[in-house]
């Protein structure tokens, strides 16, 4: 009887084993769970719980376990937008793939926490389009003002961004979202990327160029800051004290730079211009007002020159007796409370009228534009990414200044006006407001990216006229030779530091069609750079209009300097060349227009580490 008991209990351990097998071998094929391992997700989507989840942990494989809350900002940006779920019932389940920034096709998006909304609002793309691989569509926020990347056409975000961002993000503030989450990568139109300015920059350019615009040859700029404005009514200088710019006295000048301007550089070639000169004011001077053979010849051959120089910015009359020297370490550039409706109304003018933009586009943010709704971003990029090359490398250019001039406003900025001296430092808030991405609704990266771009152009400038300098007789004549060789020696460190660097722009990409529709073009485009230095003259804050007219002819130098690669070529070694020439006014304006930029990406260091330590 027990062998009987005993062999059915073995075939119904046997039948129980085998079902249990059957069981699990179908809950398996059709992922399915046991409900009492299901709870409801607070924001509406039903997340599956792991046993192994009890402390708050999630599974490491991916699985969809409980979730750590702390976790919910590493994951919010890899939703999709749609908000739906996953066919297969897997609520929010994550490919370990999605650490770079992509998510997995068959990863379900769940329920959107509606907390996320504030938080991914400035990365989603115009057209709002999803990718095929379950990309949200979202917009690259670390796209250039001046174009999109090249992988935004189809709406996708740069895989690649993504791990570099997250670890940038707070936890619930939203200033999280901050400018230099997303200013990072590949610039757009070149091939170089953020950091690696930032390293070359900081260590190598920066303490150099700090040091050498000290020197007496770059430290006094000759100005006329009393030209009318020729493009409307004259709002009067400003009366803020701060405005004020201090001219230095011609007795603190120092002699070999009073003695003479133009294309003097060493001692020699002064005296020889200077007998040249005497020779023509006795010429012109004589009772017989008829020009003899050589007078002719000689305005023949100034007319030739300056044809050939291409200017890009209408110049100062350096012989005006308006014009004044103006020592620049005294009169640093800084916030100094002009701001309003007469300041927009210089920048509206020369973004409206001189970048090549239809009035029917608005730009972002455009502080005296109609407001057309949130659609005016779309339709500015829209119209933008549909330039030429050059007239987008234009619209960079003017954002990258703008955004360098905001940089150094926030970073001199007005602290305390006490009775014995006023205060000043840098302002985060300020800071915040010109270039946070939820400030500025994505446009601050987008400005940041253009101040990068300028910086590559004007190093580039600086690359190709390094031989320039180079010559023996280049002496940035002062009258005191021993400063004047240490300035030298200080330059040419600048230009050996510069041709090491490995990632220059390259500029032949540009005006480089048909000949005649390029010089058609090449002309344009100077003609529009000249009128956005006559606008210089509105400004109404003396010490801005000073910095303002200084930046823009070192920008326009380092374009100029940029479209005569041949004469550069052809410069003679032991004499100077009527074909490519600089006045010491343009050299002064392009080292320290450059300075200004690399200052700024220096800033940008220091506001980083601020907005950290207030974080």
């Amino acid at each position: 009887m027990w062998k009987v008991t005993l062999q059915a209990f073995g075939v119904l351990l046997l039948a129980c084993l085998l079902g249990n097998f059957v069981l699990v071998g179908w809950f398996q094929r059709n992922d399915v769970k046991p409900q009492t391992q299901q709870r409801e997700d607070p924001s509406g989507a039903s997340e599956t719980r792991d046993p192994s989840a009890a402390s708050g942990t999630r599974d490491p494989n991916g699985a969809s376990g409980t979730r750590n809350p702390s976790a919910a900002l590493d994951d919010r940006d890899q939703r999709g937008a749609s908000g739906t779920r996953d066919p297969s019932g897997a609520s929010d389940t994550r490919n370990p793939s999605a650490a770079s920034g992509t998510r997995d096709p068959t990863g379900a998006s769940g329920t959107r926490n509606p907390s996320a909304a504030l938080d991914d609002r400035d990365q989603r793309g115009a057209s709002g389009t999803r990718d095929p691989s379950g990309a949200s569509g979202t917009r690259d926020p670390s796209a250039a003002p001046g174009t999109r990347d090249p992988t935004e056409a189809s709406g996708t975000r740069n895989p690649s961004a993504a791990s570099d961002d997250r670890d940038q993000r707070g936890a619930s503030d939203d200033r999280d979202q901050s400018c230099f989450c997303h200013l990072t990568g590949v610039l757009d139109d070149c091939f170089c990327d953020v950091e690696s300015i930032d390293v070359f920059n900081n260590f190598k350019i920066y303490p150099r160029i700090k040091k050498l615009t000290g020197k007496d040859y770059f430290r006094y700029y000759r100005v006329n800051l009393r030209r009318p404005c020729p493009f409307w009514p004259d709002d009067g200088h400003c009366s803020i004290k701060d405005c004020h710019v201090e001219s230095c006295p011609e007795s603190k000048i120092p002699v070999g730079i009073k003695s003479g301007n133009y294309n003097k550089y060493s001692q020699a070639p002064s005296e020889i211009a200077d007998v040249t000169e005497c020779e023509q004011v006795k010429e012109l001077g004589a009772i017989n007002s008829t020009l003899s053979n050589r007078s002719k010849q000689a305005f023949a051959d100034w007319a030739r020159h300056d044809d050939a120089q291409d200017n890009f910015c209408e110049l100062d009359d350096e012989t005006s007796p308006d014009s004044e020297y103006v020592d620049l370490l005294l009169n640093p550039e800084r916030f100094t409370g002009y701001k309003g409706p007469s300041a927009w109304r210089v920048w509206n003018s020369i973004y409206e009228e001189n970048c090549f933009k239809p009035r029917s586009v608005y730009r972002p943010l455009n502080p005296l534009a109609p407001s057309r709704g949130d659609d005016d971003e779309e339709v500015f990029y829209k119209w933008l990414e549909g330039l030429c090359l050059e007239k987008r490398v234009f619209y960079r250019l003017i954002s990258g200044l703008h955004s360098s001039i905001n940089i150094h406003l926030c970073a001199e900025y007005l602290l305390d006006e006490g009775w014995s001296r006023s205060v000043w430092g840098p302002n985060p808030q300020e800071f915040r407001q010109r270039f946070d991405t939820a400030e500025t609704k994505g446009e601050g990266t987008r400005r940041l990216k253009n101040l990068y771009f300028l910086y590559l152009i004007e190093l580039r400038a600086l690359y190709k006229v390094a031989p320039y300098f180079e010559r023996a007789f280049i002496n940035l004549y002062t009258g005191n030779l021993k400063e004047d060789g240490a300035t030298k020696d200080l330059l040419l460190q600048v230009f050996n530091e510069i041709k090491s660097f490995p990632m220059h722009f390259d500029e032949k990409s540009m005006f480089a069609g048909h000949k005649i529709e390029a010089k058609i073009l090449k002309e344009d485009f100077r003609l529009h750079f000249k009128n956005i230095s006559r606008i210089m003259d509105c400004v109404g804050c003396s010490k801005c209009r000073l910095w303002g007219k200084l930046q823009t002819e070192g920008l326009g130098t380092a374009l100029k300097i940029l479209f005569s690669e041949k004469e550069i070529q052809k410069l003679p070694e032991h004499s100077p060349s009527k074909g490519f020439q600089l006045t010491r006014q343009e050299i002064v304006a392009l080292i320290n227009g450059f300075g200004r930029l690399s200052t700024s990406i220096h800033q940008l260091h220091s506001f980083r580490l601020l907005l950290d330590d207030n974080r």
